[in-house]
């Protein structure tokens, strides 16, 4: 199993699903959350992919599949699943677990499974945000950088809390391994796109990661969320080196309990 440090994570695995070539070190401003998210258990959303350069194909899918008490601690699990092909042949598998203290926007437990053509790899981690630390299965440990950590899949829901001005700006320290901070975070505007399941108006998001093993140096992940109070992520965006870029595109959408509706698309 490799070293939780050595392992990159990324934005609902639309880097990740690049062959295992791709991850993102993400983390976010501090900010209590308990009331009014945008999300809630029940909720279901689907994609399809786009490979970059090597013209893989496949499906996902990320959910709020309900509500666990950890460590006192009542959490949503969430979950994100994809499937795909690189060139119609070789298969490409992710499966990723988060329990999200919704109160507070905190990560108390993170598990991750992923096979590529090129690796294979199983992490399970406890975080104890109280502690500041987090401690793997494997042996891995360390501090967290903050009393609210949020791991790859978690990330992608706190995001979706934010105000996100034009032209808002962040420099955040939130991933609970404190090496891989921070992010920029960046709303660059407002754009209406098409994919599988409508025309969008969306808030495009766009986050540089440093991550020298996996990016060169740097990378960009390009989030286009729907500009309503449900903020879904529409369409997902990573540019990556020698793999090119690799796209999830919403296909269908289903609201959680005590959520907004899910409205945005034009005409609906």
């Amino acid at each position: 199993m490799r070293s939780i440090r050595k392992t990159a994570w990324t934005a609902l695995g639309s880097a990740l699903i690049a062959v295992g070539l791709a991850g993102a070190p993400l983390s976010a401003p501090a900010q209590s959350s308990g009331v009014d998210l945008p999300f809630g258990p029940g909720e279901d959303l689907r994609y399809a992919l786009s490979l970059g350069r090597f013209g893989g194909s496949g499906e996902g899918a990320m959910r709020i599949e309900g509500v666990e008490r950890i460590r006192g601690r009542e959490a949503y699990r969430l979950s994100f699943d994809l499937n795909g092909r690189v060139a119609g042949m070789a298969r490409i598998e992710d499966r990723t677990r988060s329990w999200l203290d919704h109160r507070a926007m905190a990560a108390v437990r993170y598990e991750k499974t992923e096979r590529s053509p090129l690796s294979s790899s199983r992490e399970q981690v406890e975080i104890f945000p109280n502690e500041k630390r987090w401690l793997g299965a494997d042996g891995s440990a360390g501090d967290a950088a903050s009393a609210n950590p949020l791991d790859e899949l978690s990330f992608l829901y706190f995001i979706r809390t934010l105000p996100l001005r034009d032209g808002e700006r962040h420099t955040v320290t939130r991933h609970f391994d404190k090496d891989r901070n921070p992010v920029r975070i960046s709303v660059v505007g407002r754009e209406r796109i098409r994919v599988p399941a409508g025309e969008y108006a969306t808030i495009v998001v766009e986050m540089r990661v440093q991550d020298v093993r996996r990016f060169e140096g740097a990378g960009l992940i390009r989030l286009y969320l729907s500009d309503d109070r449900a903020r879904i992520p529409v369409r997902i965006e990573t540019a990556m080196p020698v793999v090119g870029t690799t796209t999830l595109e919403l296909t269908s959408a289903r609201s959680g309990a005590s959520a907004p509706a899910i409205a945005a698309r034009l005409g609906s």
